[in-house]
């Protein structure tokens, strides 16, 4: 199994900290990793287990999904000044990004349960590559779900399959499938042998009218529906069940900062 934050320290320090040895930094010091501005907490723990790897003590942390405020000490770990120095930025960068996909994922949750408090707000597998294991993390703790975490996880028919399909299948398997129509009158087909149908390009007044004319081919079919902006979500969630996005992935990460001092 790969350890990504050892990949990540690879990249960062992979022949050793030039500044801190040419310096002859040494001693024991603390780190402390403060935000400048309001978040949602992520992946703490996974930052632990690699401090505590590293023989380094974790005195204070956020715990996992409660929020933060600006000037609030997030992350807080103390031992030997060059391993401080080492892990410290991977470590900020690390937390702005997963803080970042949490914080957006709840905005997005809490925006669309407003209008349909049992919508679900499903992120894609349009990760970025090296990263999925912790982004898919963040937006659980965030409140939201995955639509599909890889490819083997569930049978999504998309656009592109029904383009180059040769010959019909019969649609029956032990997983859920899920269909993308082309069309308005591709839908109403797949409907009744769909468990779910994922309807792109349809504005919410188009939606309000075609989801309980396709529920009426199967009760039991889920709508969802995907490439909407976020502000938009209000206004989808009164009519579908799941809200698939991409947008927490691609938010802008938390500012933080960091200071490490002698101890």
């Amino acid at each position: 199994m790969i350890d990504f934050f050892d990949l990540y320290l690879s990249e960062d320090c992979p022949y050793g900290d030039e500044t801190t040895e040419f310096l002859g930094i040494e001693g024991k010091g603390r780190l402390r990793i403060k935000s400048r501005e309001h978040g949602v907490a992520a992946c703490m723990d996974d930052l632990e287990a690699f401090y505590k790897k590293n023989g380094l003590e974790v005195v204070n942390m956020v715990k996992n999904g409660a929020e933060f405020n600006p000037n609030d000490v997030i992350f807080e770990a103390q031992g030997d000044l060059p391993t401080l120095f080492k892990l410290w930025r991977i470590s900020q960068t690390f937390l702005s990004l997963v803080c970042s996909i949490a914080s957006s994922t709840r905005f997005a949750v809490e925006l669309a349960r407003k209008s349909n408090p049992d919508i679900m707000i499903a992120t894609s597998r349009k990760t970025h590559p090296g990263f999925r294991k912790y982004e898919l993390k963040a937006v659980k703790i965030g409140g939201g779900d995955h639509h599909r975490n890889s490819l083997s996880d569930s049978i999504l028919i998309t656009q592109n399959h029904l383009d180059v399909m040769e010959r019909q299948v019969k649609l029956k398997a032990m997983r859920k499938i899920e269909i993308e129509p082309r069309t308005r009158e591709e839908a109403y087909e797949s409907a009744p042998v769909a468990d779910m149908l994922l309807l792109d390009h349809y504005s919410p007044q188009e939606l309000e009218s075609l989801v309980p004319e396709l529920r009426a081919l199967n009760p039991d079919l889920e709508i969802a529906v995907g490439g909407i902006d976020i502000s938009m979500i209000p206004e989808y969630a009164k009519h579908v069940d799941v809200i698939v996005t991409t947008a927490p992935y691609y938010s802008k990460p938390l500012d933080l900062t960091s200071r490490i001092r002698r101890m």
